[in-house]
């Protein structure tokens, strides 16, 4: 068990590591943790896998939005190309022949595309991606949509870059109940990686800036970067994010953090990591547990990860 910190004063505004007074018992486990695996053509077969996004549909069938990325050590050609598959278990995906987003030829997106984020509608599908230039290094926020998973039609840029907060990406959404969109990202600032949040009167924005909704905490395990992750809103009242913590040296871990249903405060956060890596037997080896994506299912909350960059997992998390 990972334990909840609940501070027992109210929250400064001006530190967004404090958690505000809230009579609030919360805490979550790990019951089992599977491998995911992927059935598809070669050109993804030779990929590693990051991001992957895993939703239901309402006939039961689970689909999947992954990044396929060139293995460490190959020549760089691209930092990710989409591809989408469905599966009847949620553990074993049958991929599209070809991929639902690719770089270009747009100069916005040209060196690769990135952790994808699916928002089902009436009409189909709004998928945030990050797009990054022909650089490599630096890109923005950006989302496709499209009546299918195979049919889908870039937009543009979602959310800008500045100068403040730079390399928007990695995005998690929710609708409140004042019907308006909480938009969550990633963006670098200070030497690292921050979570920012804005607001938006349609999924697809135009986006307002919030405060920084929580920062690292010293002396802890997430005490330098910070990245999004998925939501947990099955109980509207006290939304739930795994987010994705890292020291300087980016040994990245899964904790998790609760907020008031207008995400105006924190109300519980994690102490310890929800999920680890597997220990190394080569301590400079990648250490990293990223999590994409959660599902509540028939039998309990499937969280969806990838580890080191390049293989997928999912846990079965229990709430206490």
């Amino acid at each position: 068990m990972t334990g909840a910190d609940v501070n027992s004063s109210v929250a400064d505004p001006h530190r967004k590591d404090q958690v505000a007074d809230a009579p609030l018992d919360l805490d979550f486990n790990v019951k089992r943790i599977e491998e995911v695996t992927l059935d598809g053509p070669p050109a993804l077969m030779a990929r590693d896998l990051m991001s992957p996004y895993v939703w239901r549909e309402a006939d039961g069938r689970w689909g999947m939005m992954v990044r396929a990325v060139v293995p460490q050590g190959e020549t760089l050609t691209d930092t990710g190309v989409i591809w989408a598959g469905w599966s009847e278990d949620g553990r074993h995906f049958t991929m599209l022949d070809t991929p639902s987003i690719a770089p270009g030829p747009g100069e916005h997106d040209a060196g690769g595309v990135e952790d994808p984020t699916v928002v089902r509608t009436d009409d189909g599908y709004i998928v945030y991606y990050s797009g990054v230039l022909a650089d490599h290094a630096h890109g923005e926020l950006s989302y496709a949509a499209g009546p299918s998973i195979d049919r889908l039609e870039k937009s543009g840029v979602a959310l800008a870059s500045s100068k403040s907060e730079g390399n928007t990406k990695e995005a998690t959404v929710d609708r409140t109940a004042d019907g308006r969109w909480r938009l969550f990202y990633e963006y670098a600032a200070d030497e690292a990686s921050r979570i920012g949040l804005a607001i938006g009167e349609d999924v697809a924005g135009p986006w307002t800036e919030q405060p920084t909704p929580f920062m690292p905490r010293e002396k802890s395990w997430d005490d330098w970067h910070l990245s999004t992750g998925p939501l947990l809103t099955d109980d509207k009242s006290c939304p739930v994010m795994f987010y994705n913590g890292a020291t300087r040296d980016a040994r990245w871990r899964i904790g998790w953090v609760a907020f008031d249903e207008h995400y105006t405060r924190v109300v519980a956060r994690g102490i310890e990591p929800l999920i680890l890596p597997p220990p190394a037997d080569d301590r400079g080896a990648t250490d990293i547990a990223f999590a994409a994506s959660v599902v509540v299912a028939e039998d309990g909350i499937w969280l969806y990860y990838s580890l080191e960059d390049r293989r997928l997992s999912r846990a079965l998390i229990r709430r206490s």
